[in-house]
């Protein structure tokens, strides 16, 4: 089971006032942008609790995480039933929490001065359950993809990931990624925005009834403002928020995360597929979204003549 692992000096639940901002990590494998995503939540002063699931880490990655919850009083560490899958752990991770805000960052994100505030103050008087996603930055300081997407269907999934939709003028309009326009002002209402970091109420999260546990890697953020939007709540991107995303950091092999990528975007389309002709399209099209998922890293590592990744850059353009 689950071991929590908590300084012995933090103050009993009884004594202090309720957590106001949790931040709630799923780790897995990261590598070394992890210690710099840590350092720059705890350098937050918005947060009040700091929630980091390990779902599997090095042993010195281990050992790091559990000196630092024993040294700071905002961290509680969760270790113990390896690689639950992404949702699980989050679900895990929301559920320890004691906060009421409600923060997901991904273990390789690097949070930028302001980020939580402005998606804190983005989620005032929205229809609930109400998703606030970040802008998202590479971090040679363009926009990333993924931050601000719309409709995602069997169509515009395969058109985006064979980069159709982009290369082929008759496509444009299936394509569904908005990171080359201008930023809006304000928040906009957007129907998906990125799981590398978002926030929504705990009490939000759990009308919703958390993530779907049914997928175990990717495409349950993409499920999540589904269900938000369908429930009569909101979505929405907050353009002043900005984080820096390194990404592909996990020592887990692409081809693997891409699989489960595929295999999300098949669960989705069948989950939300509420006629005949739906579930029959997302199935006849489910053996070409696997393929094409799992495509694209096979094919770097084979212009590569290797199996592995670039070396992974950490410093951030964007703060």
């Amino acid at each position: 089971m689950y071991v929590s692992i908590n300084p012995a000096h933090a103050p009993a639940a009884s004594s202090k006032a309720p957590t106001r901002v949790s931040v709630i990590m799923v780790v897995y494998m990261t590598g070394p942008a992890l210690m710099e995503s840590v350092r720059r939540v705890l350098a937050d002063p918005a947060v009040d609790e700091f929630v980091i699931v390990d779902n599997g880490s090095s042993l010195a990655d281990a050992a790091w995480l559990r000196e630092l919850a024993r040294r700071e009083h905002r961290v509680r560490l969760l270790q113990g039933l390896g690689n639950i899958g992404f949702a699980r752990a989050a679900n895990l991770g929301a559920t320890s929490a004691k906060g009421d805000a409600l923060v997901f960052l991904n273990p390789d994100a690097f949070l930028t001065p302001g980020a939580i505030a402005a998606m804190l103050d983005a989620a005032r008087d929205r229809p609930s359950p109400c998703v606030i996603g970040a802008r998202v930055f590479n971090t040679d300081g363009t926009e990333q993809r993924g931050a601000r997407r719309g409709e995602i269907t069997p169509v515009t999934t395969l058109l985006s990931l064979s980069k159709l939709s982009a290369l082929l003028p008759p496509l444009r309009r299936f394509e569904i990624h908005r990171e080359g326009e201008p930023p809006p002002p304000y928040p906009v209402d957007t129907p998906t925005i990125s799981g590398a970091c978002f926030h929504m109420s705990a009490a939000d999260f759990q009308t919703l009834g958390g993530f779907d546990e049914g997928y175990f890697l990717h495409v349950e953020d993409i499920d999540l403002c589904w269900r938000a939007r369908r429930q009569g709540g909101s979505v929405l991107f907050q353009p002043h928020a900005h984080i820096v995303h390194v990404g592909s950091t996990s020592r887990e092999n692409p081809l693997i995360v891409e699989w489960h990528k595929g295999r999300g975007l098949v669960r989705y389309f069948l989950k939300r597929a509420d006629r005949k002709r739906r579930k029959a399209l997302a199935l006849v099209l489910a053996p070409l979204i696997l393929f094409t998922a799992v495509a694209r890293p096979l094919l770097r590592q084979l212009r590569r003549g290797r199996m592995g990744r670039p070396a992974e850059r950490l410093r951030p353009a964007v703060s």
